[in-house]
């Protein structure tokens, strides 16, 4: 069963197109956090950012700052977030990788974060760098 998303760019929904090229679509939330958030989405219908294949991949990479400078014109915010959720447990709403350009103002309109930092063991840091360069490599 095809993704709401991919509904979308099938044409199957209708939606405020912003962009969209051979690999990526681009389209405004319908449930924004403010005016100007936009959903950048591969074609590509795949769940986790690490599933995707390299070309669109490179493809999302490249759409992401051309859809942000051109809400950033049309809002006329200054500022931004990219928020990409993977997995329900990371509160990914819709199975289909998407990234979330928001425009922030400020009358705090936009995503608003909480952030729980700890402390780094520099120790254990040590060694689970090295496992991620033992899988990278």
């Amino acid at each position: 069963m095809a993704s709401i998303f991919t509904r979308i760019i099938r044409g199957e929904i209708p939606c405020h197109r912003v962009h969209e090229d051979a690999h990526v679509f681009a389209f405004l939330d319908i449930a924004p956090l403010a005016p100007g958030h936009v959903l950048v989405v591969p074609r590509q219908e795949v769940e986790f950012l690490h599933q995707l294949d390299d070309a669109h991949a490179a493809a999302l990479g490249a759409a992401l700052p051309k859809v942000a400078r051109a809400m950033l014109a049309a809002t006329g915010a200054s500022a931004y977030n990219l928020l990409q959720n993977n997995g329900a447990l990371a509160h990914q709403a819709v199975p289909h990788v998407h990234m979330h350009l928001i425009p922030r103002f400020e009358d705090g309109r936009g995503l608003g974060i909480g952030w729980r930092a700890g402390q780094i063991d520099h120790g254990e840091a040590a060694a689970l760098a090295a496992r991620m360069r033992e899988f990278i490599a």
